[in-house]
C-alpha cells in the first residue's frame, strides 16, 4: 500500500464514521493526484463503509480518478460556448504537442489531459484550466505557451 503514514494522517483528520468518506477520498486524491485502489479499500474499512459504496463514490465524481494522473492536469472545457469557439482544435493541439490522447497521462507523469463538459466560465470561452488556473480566450497558437512548451 502507498505510504501508510500519509494515509493514517489523512484518516486522523476526520471522525471514524461513514459520513467522512467523501472528505477522506478528496484528501487522498489531492495527496496522490488519484485514488489508489488499495487506499480506497483501507479508508472504507477504517470508516465502516462498504467497499462497493466507496468505489461507487470514487467513480461517480469527476474530481476523482482511479488512474494515476500527471503533476499538471489540463482540463479542456467542451461545453457549448467553448465548443463553438474552438475547444476541439485546442484539445487536438494539446494532444499533438504532448503526444497523448484525452484522458491520458504522459509517460513522465508530468501532464494529463482531461476533456470536461463545462467549467462554468462561458464568458471566457474557450477555456483551458491548468491545475485550477483558468485560461480564457485560448487560441491554438497559444497552447504551447500556456503549457510551458515554448
Amino acid at each position: 500500500m502507498e505510504d501508510r503514514e500519509k494515509i493514517e494522517q489523512i484518516l486522523s483528520r476526520y471522525p471514524k464514521d461513514p459520513s467522512s468518506i467523501i472528505q477522506v477520498l478528496q484528501d487522498i486524491n489531492d495527496e496522490y493526484r488519484y485514488l489508489p485502489c488499495e487506499v480506497v479499500e483501507h479508508a472504507a474499512t477504517e470508516l465502516g463503509v462498504p467497499k462497493s459504496k466507496a468505489f461507487s463514490i470514487a467513480t461517480f465524481y469527476k474530481a476523482f480518478s482511479l488512474k494515476p494522473r500527471g503533476k499538471v492536469i489540463i482540463k479542456v472545457c467542451k461545453g457549448t460556448a467553448c465548443h463553438i469557439r474552438g475547444a476541439e482544435q485546442i484539445s487536438d493541439e494539446l494532444q499533438r504537442l504532448l503526444k497523448i490522447g484525452a484522458g491520458e497521462t504522459t509517460k513522465d507523469m508530468k501532464f494529463t489531459i482531461e476533456e470536461v463538459n463545462c467549467v462554468g466560465a462561458c464568458a471566457m470561452a474557450p477555456v483551458v484550466v491548468i491545475n485550477e488556473k483558468y485560461h480564457g480566450g485560448v487560441a491554438t497558437d497559444a497552447v504551447k505557451k500556456i503549457i510551458g512548451k515554448e
